[in-house]
């Protein structure tokens, strides 16, 4: 089925971590900003002006900031992957999760602005054992 979804974007969020491959990165830290995008249908949500149908943003934020310090990540990828699956878990109503983590201080000889890493998710609450999508009823969440 190929659809359009509906997006709450939190962008350019920023965070002091100790995420990367080097000693330096795990000792020292720096900055690393994520723009995390949640797809799903907000037409009730808009239509009702009731947050039961939509999702609360302040709560995704908590979980990203807890994700990003609750552990030193080696890669970017597997932060974002986490990231991912926990805000999949606590909103099952979510159809795409998009996350996008970059990273100023990259430990090389080169110029450059940042590196980022996108993942980006079907929920794996929207599937069936099939891999086909479900549909999703809000009145039942």
């Amino acid at each position: 089925m190929n659809r359009e979804f509906d997006c709450i974007k939190l962008a350019n969020m920023g965070f002091y971590a100790f995420h990367g491959t080097t000693k330096a990165e795990k000792e020292i830290g720096q900055r690393f900003f994520m723009d995390v995008e949640l797809f799903l249908d907000l037409s009730t949500a808009g239509k009702t002006n009731n947050i039961r149908h939509t999702v609360n943003y302040e709560k995704v934020y908590n979980i990203i900031t807890a994700v990003t310090k609750k552990r030193k990540y080696n890669l970017l990828e597997a932060l974002a992957e986490d990231i991912v699956d926990e805000i999949a878990a606590h909103f099952p109503n979510l159809d795409r999760i998009r996350v996008k983590v970059r990273k100023p201080q990259v430990p090389l000889c080169g110029i450059l602005d940042y590196v980022e890493v996108c993942i980006d998710r079907i929920n794996p609450a929207k599937q069936t054992p099939s891999g086909e999508e479900q549909k999703y009823d809000s009145k039942n969440s």
